[in-house]
């Protein structure tokens, strides 16, 4: 069963023990030895697929060439054999926490891996960088590894139900220090109070605000969460030598609830798994089918199909207005309620158009699909008719939208809205979707066949035919792999890409 935890700010004249503290409750749930239920494994397996597949499609995009320029200037650090780098051989290795870092941020680039929404909103694919650069580091085979993929996903999607960040403007990657801290603990079979002071220290060190995802947004979208693991890294390796860190670093008087989240008169209830409870979390996540903000999936969907449905739809000269009425939080974020110029803007960045449901809307319904290359190009957000159909398209908040979005019952819980587009001949056509086709309740739900074929989409123009089969076959087998082969759960690329890509020089 789940026990939900009281979480609240405590001054410094009331004594609160350390064990019950938020921190060393993680840290209790990360030590826990419980084992991993066989859909949980499979489950992982389709994730660390996933990972693979949206790495494979960025290898040569300019924050991941610049990332690993970084990680490869460092060597490989003592203590053990070094973490692999997405696209390069097996054996050019660096220092675990410099791997988390590249491989983060190849994991992010194109915001097309998986997702989980609640209070807060996470990809909690985002854990298995670090978790799995330290395990090839130091040794560890494919069970240690599940068990810990499992404990990131459960701390972290446990703390996105609970407690919201973003309605404080801190980026929600601060739930993703702790919880990669927790899963390197679980890995490595750390004992709580070692994995309560990592806790402590990686939340400490990733509270930020939102303004990586506001206004012009920067290359640093992709970096966020590689920060985060970078951090969890050297967290756990601190507190692994006997150091403290900020205590209680949620519930003290200045502490982040205090002075970041809903005050000093906040109160949370945070779920965790009891002892001897497995941990599911990961079940209750979703992936993307398409390259795009979570919130946008169900609406490409809706607009594909009505553009398909309906031709006349696509041209701007047939439409007076379009209103998507949905969530609060697709409103303010990815739609007009954001009062960001940028998100109308043909000439913003590739990061500002995957956070624009405008111009989301707009390619999908005229293109009857979505390219995560394509669709983003600075002259397929210039084309005339895009930019003219765009500007008709507004998002408007429906009370009863935010109310599902934030439901805890899956079978109503939604991300979609409801479309009503008014025709130039004063006729109109309304339609809605709630979830995306490849959500667990949406018309294709997404299972491993079509993780593979996401895959092998995605890796065809950048790994040779035999790496990917070699890759697949390695990862379906991951609670059995050995470390020596754990070490070898990457991909490598074509022989000459990796040179070919810009490397730019820095202060390393």
């Amino acid at each position: 069963m789940t026990l939900n935890h009281h979480v609240r700010v405590y001054p410094s004249s009331e004594t609160l023990e350390r064990e019950d503290q938020l921190a060393w409750k993680i840290a209790e749930v990360a030590a826990d030895p419980v084992e991993v239920e066989p859909a949980v494994v499979d489950m992982i397996i389709n994730r660390i697929i996933d990972n693979a597949s949206v790495a494979a499609a960025s290898l040569t995009r300019a924050p991941i060439n610049a990332a690993r320029a970084q990680a490869f200037s460092h060597p490989v650090s003592t203590g053990g054999a070094g973490a692999t780098v997405f696209g390069a051989a097996l054996d050019h290795r660096t220092s675990p926490e410099w791997a988390a870092w590249a491989n983060g941020v190849a994991v992010r680039e194109l915001d097309y891996h998986d997702t989980f929404l609640a209070a807060e909103y996470s990809h909690p694919g985002d854990n298995i960088p670090p978790i799995l650069a330290v395990a090839q580091h130091v040794g560890s085979d494919g069970r240690a590894l599940v068990r810990g993929i499992a404990t990131g996903y459960e701390i972290q999607m446990d703390l996105v139900r609970a407690i919201c960040l973003h309605a404080h403007k801190i980026d929600h990657v601060a739930h993703l220090g702790p919880s990669a801290a927790a899963g390197i603990g679980t890995l490595l079979g750390l004992d709580v109070a070692t994995i309560y002071q990592a806790v402590g220290q990686a939340l400490h060190t990733t509270t930020a605000t939102r303004q990586s995802r506001k206004g012009e947004i920067s290359t640093w979208k992709a970096h966020a969460p590689a920060f985060a693991g970078k951090m969890a890294v050297e967290a756990v390796d601190r507190a692994m030598r006997g150091q403290t860190s900020p205590s209680p670093i949620y519930e003290g008087e200045d502490g982040v609830i205090a002075w970041m989240l809903d005050g000093k008169d906040a109160s949370y209830q945070v779920p965790l798994p009891a002892p001897g409870e497995p941990k599911r979390a990961i079940l209750d996540s979703y992936t993307k089918e398409h390259s795009a903000e979570y919130q946008a999936q169900a609406l490409i969907d809706l607009a594909r199909r009505l553009g398909t449905e309906n031709p006349a739809l696509r041209d701007p000269a047939n439409i007076d207005s379009i209103v998507i009425h949905t969530s609060h939080h697709t409103h303010n974020v990815i739609g007009s309620g954001a009062n960001d110029p940028q998100k109308y803007d043909p000439t913003a960045s590739r990061e500002t158009l995957d956070h624009s449901v405008p111009y989301i809307f707009a390619v999908a319904l005229q293109d009857g699909g979505w390219h995560h290359v394509d669709s983003y190009t600075p002259e397929r957000a210039g084309r005339p008719d895009t930019v003219a159909l765009w500007h008709k398209i507004t998002t408007a908040e429906d009370a009863e939208w935010t109310r599902r979005y934030h439901s805890e019952d899956p079978a109503e819980k939604a991300f979609g809205g409801r479309v009503e587009i008014r025709l130039a001949d004063g006729s109109t056509v309304v339609d809605e979707i709630a979830v995306a086709d490849a959500h667990p309740l949406g018309a294709g739900p997404f299972a491993r066949e079509n993780y593979i074929a996401k895959f092998r989409i995605l890796a065809d123009p950048v790994l040779e035919p035999a790496e990917i089969e070699r890759f697949l076959a390695l990862v379906q087998r991951l609670p059995e792999l050995t470390a020596a082969e754990v070490a070898e759960l990457s991909i490598i690329a074509k022989p000459g890409l990796l040179d070919a890509a810009d490397a730019p020089k820095g202060l390393f």
